[in-house]
């Protein structure tokens, strides 16, 4: 199993912000209980202030620590789609995390499929992980991409060859009946 370096993790705890190829494509990651850092990433990728991130967990049970309540029928979906390329908006009740969910009440969610990750993530807690792009530009499938967009704007590049995945698919379980808003 590739693994991410010690310092990434120590980076990406005192505040810092890097780019990493994730089981899907190249994202620019940082610490999501963090509001600045979040507050960073949207003026990074020039995103329009209105739309969250999704966050990457190392696990469902994260989900608590955002007030998330997962009922039956959401545990056994989950069971079977993570981890996974599968992202789910969920309620988020907790109104301290407004800076995440720009006041939509609800964030999409994944356990991603690469096993390095996931050991980044329980070592990190939850990431914001939009991918290394500004908005509205094609995603950056190489560092070299990835570092025409941000330069030297961010602590750290983890190259991990080409990327030639596509975004997660996005399901929304916040209404009666799960959405498919992107395949």
């Amino acid at each position: 199993m590739r693994k991410f370096p010690k310092y990434i993790s120590d980076v990406l705890g005192r505040g810092g912000v890097g780019v990493i190829p994730t089981d899907t494509i190249y994202g620019v990651v940082g610490r999501a209980m963090d509001s600045r850092v979040v507050a960073r990433i949207y003026k990074l990728r020039r995103r329009n202030a209105k739309k969250p991130f999704i966050v990457l967990v190392h696990s469902a049970a994260t989900l608590k620590k955002f007030g998330v309540h997962l009922d039956k029928y959401h545990k056994l979906f989950l069971a079977e789609a993570w981890p996974g390329p599968v992202s789910v908006v969920l309620p988020v009740p907790v109104a301290k995390y407004k800076y995440l969910h720009r006041g939509n009440r609800s964030l999409a969610f994944r356990v991603p499929a690469d096993a390095a990750l996931r050991d980044l993530l329980r070592r990190t807690g939850p990431l914001v992980a939009p991918s290394a792009n500004w908005e509205g530009q094609r995603p950056a499938r190489t560092i070299k991409e990835a570092q025409k967009f941000f330069g030297s704007h961010v602590e750290f590049y983890v190259d991990g060859g080409r990327a030639a995945g596509k975004p997660s698919t996005l399901i929304d379980f916040t209404g009666k009946k799960p959405v498919i808003l992107r395949k």
